[in-house]
């Protein structure tokens, strides 16, 4: 996990691990300085978890949109080929844009028998489990990046019916090529979705650490379940 040496001066695993460990370990005695000198940076990301929520609510808008869209194709007798591949993307979409604001509100299921223990072990079990969680999730946007890069490097394309047109292919690339053409959707192109998606949820996870040494306050307040 080195490949970024060449560009940014260290390994990649330092700029993925070591230095938001550090930046963890600087909130934790840093404490409330650190929240006053990071207050700003927290309201930009919050704003950004909101964003994802509202792309990961548009695209569950896409799928009740192609729902209605096949009912009806399906009573006037017209084909509407790749459907299913559409639909399945945009739950994917729905998906990965909503971990980082359904993490932020509480939403995910999490276990919190012995987090009600005492507030000592509530806090440092709380930011235990964030730290696993963090390098988890940065370990998967990882691998999620490389897999879409991979995908776009063999040019490799869906097995199904569905379809783009060439210039939207092209746009994606940022090329911006004229075409009137339509081709079958290259796998990559949706893999961005979930690469975007985990590499949100893994900068929340950091982000939620931060915050919670540094205000010694947990951050998730609002299980879903207790």
């Amino acid at each position: 996990m080195n490949d970024w040496s060449p560009f940014l001066g260290l390994p990649l695993w330092v700029w993925l691990f070591v230095l938001p460990s550090v930046l963890a370990l600087a909130a934790a005695f840093a404490g409330p300085a650190m929240a006053r000198a990071m207050r700003p940076v927290w309201r930009a990301l919050d704003a950004i978890y909101v964003a994802g929520g509202v792309v990961a609510a548009l695209f569950l808008v896409t799928i009740l949109g192609l729902i209605v869209a096949q009912m009806i194709a399906r009573w006037t007798g017209t084909a509407f080929p790749g459907s299913t591949n559409y639909a399945g993307y945009a739950m994917a979409g729905a998906s990965f844009f909503a971990l980082a604001y359904a993490m932020t509100r509480g939403a995910h299921i999490r276990v919190a028998i012995f987090l009600n223990i005492n507030p000592f072990l509530s806090r440092w079990l709380d930011v235990a489990a964030l730290f696993v969680a963090a390098v988890t999730a940065t370990y998967f946007a990882r691998f999620a990046v490389k897999a879409t890069i991979l995908s776009e490097m063999l040019n490799d394309r869906t097995q199904g019916q569905d379809r783009l047109p060439d210039w939207l292919i092209s746009a994606f690339r940022l090329e911006f090529e004229g075409g009137t053409g339509w081709s079958y959707t290259p796998i990559w192109i949706p893999q961005l979705v979930m690469s975007a998606g985990a590499i949100l949820l893994a900068i929340c996870l950091w982000d939620l650490l931060i915050r919670t040494l540094a205000t010694r306050e947990r951050q998730i307040v609002a299980e879903a379940m207790e």
